[in-house]
């Protein structure tokens, strides 16, 4: 699919890729050593503050998540994507390093807890940049259906960063391996993302309109025209176009339910295991490195799909599927009577979950180009902040009342809002593209407005 492409976009493509990769390798590091690393960084407790403590760390690299989004939207959307995906890197490498230093509770109390969290935090707002600018930078980049399998390669390089920090923390523990270890190694590869990237150019989208909006109103004002001048700049540009607020918590509620399923699958299950079969931690990270391998083999199957089935189809599909098996869910965990039950349990609920993958580009050529990059990243923030927070301290509680059929009370609601976000798209695509999107953004309207008014070049 990729064949008539110049080199310049494979290249962009492959370094994007490989950034990515290594992004959320350094960020998922600690996720999944936190049965080990919590131990270490926090004070001993009963099940229940430990099972909080747990929450609080996890919950600790999304919650700032949203002000990261306005910070690295406002770049991204003032300065430019590549600027984005440059800094978050650098913002990576550096905490990775911090934490591959950091003294344990036993040698400084309490205040390994507060550098050990702030570092989390930290990471949550440099990979806050990371995935959205690539999904942004691809979109602007290509045009369909060739974005639609390049920014499934993002998704991708996201698991197999995630597969890999497993894989390390499989190897580190299993062996007897010093944890720092781990992190040296992200530290190290985290520079190698950043000189990586270095050599991307702008979007050809963004840096056009940029560009052709300079030159508006340079010639306006070279032509004693002022007033016009100043009333684009206030009133018309493409930067000022609004909004469509109903497109946004659409957005949001699609992107909304893989949190809860990446919770369950990794962090729930997880803690079922070791309270229930009393599994070791080594145990437990490496059934979960286990199921990555799958969700990568997910993402592959749905990444050749799109050849064939249009994105939002396959989105509606699953979410259908997902849906029968969570009503069943509780019933299933009351019933398993070993790891590697739980192992096919885990397994399909990954195949199945929610996610917003292959039809990223759908939700965002309905975000203004302007807007864009602070639009989805404060959807992608605020989605995971709150539904992390929701799910992680909320199960705490549920499951004590209700046992497994405190899933419930999280995973039906949302499926149902992700199935009205995605019958919200796919009602926007018909009306507007008869099915077969092209890459017609709202902004055009602006644009086309504008050059009624002033010659956009000389």
């Amino acid at each position: 699919m990729f064949s008539s492409l110049r080199r310049e976009q494979k290249e962009a493509i492959g370094l994007l890729q490989v950034g990515t990769f290594l992004e959320y390798f350094d960020l998922m590091l600690y996720v999944h050593m936190a049965v080990l690393l919590n131990d270490l960084f926090f004070p001993k407790s009963d099940p229940h503050t430990a099972a909080l403590l747990t929450a609080f760390a996890f919950c600790s690299t999304y919650l700032l998540r949203p002000f990261g989004a306005l910070l690295f939207g406002y770049i991204g959307d003032h300065i430019g994507r590549k600027t984005t995906v440059v800094m978050t890197t650098t913002m990576m490498a550096l905490s990775c390093l911090m934490m591959a230093n950091l003294p344990t509770y036993s040698q400084i109390g309490i205040a390994a807890s507060w550098i050990v969290t702030g570092c989390r935090i930290l990471q949550g707002l440099s990979s806050m940049g990371e995935v959205i600018g690539a999904e942004i930078y691809l979109t602007e980049l290509l045009k369909v259906p060739e974005r639609y399998l390049a920014t499934s390669l993002i998704a991708i390089s996201v698991s197999l960063g995630t597969s890999f920090a497993l894989g390390i923390a499989t190897l580190v523990t299993s062996n007897g391996l010093n944890w720092r270890l781990g992190f040296w190694m992200g530290a190290c590869i985290a520079v190698v993302g950043v000189i990586a990237r270095t050599r991307l150019r702008e979007t050809p989208e963004f840096a056009d309109r940029k560009r052709r909006m300079k030159n508006a109103l340079e010639n306006a004002r070279h032509d004693g025209l002022e007033a016009a001048a100043e009333l684009l700049k206030s009133t018309n540009p493409l930067w000022k176009e609004k909004v469509n607020k109903k497109t946004v918590m659409a957005s949001f509620l699609v992107q909304s339910g893989w949190p809860v399923f990446f919770y369950f699958t990794y962090m729930y299950c997880g803690n079922f295991l070791k309270n229930k079969f009393g599994c070791a931690p080594e145990y437990i990270i490496s059934q979960n490195f286990n199921v990555s391998l799958f969700y990568i083999l997910t993402i592959l199957i749905v990444t050749f799909c799109v050849k064939r089935i249009y994105p939002l189809t396959i989105l509606k599909v699953r979410s259908y599927i997902i849906s029968c098996i969570v009503l069943i869910l509780p019933f299933m965990l009351d019933r398993v009577t070993s790891p590697t039950e739980l192992f096919y349990l885990q397994a399909l609920c990954i195949f199945f979950s929610l996610n917003a993958i292959p039809a990223v580009p759908i939700l965002l050529v309905y975000l203004p180009v302007f807007k864009r990059f602070t639009c989805d990243t404060v959807i992608y923030a605020s989605s995971r902040a709150l539904v992390y927070f929701i799910t992680s301290f909320g199960l705490v509680y549920l499951t004590e009342s209700f046992g497994h059929f405190g899933l419930w009370f999280i995973m039906i609601p949302m499926c149902i809002a992700h199935i009205w976000g995605v019958q919200y798209f796919d009602k926007l695509e018909r009306e507007q593209n008869d099915y077969h999107p092209v890459n017609r953004l709202s902004a055009e309207t602006a644009l086309k407005r504008l050059q009624e008014q002033l010659p956009l070049s000389r």
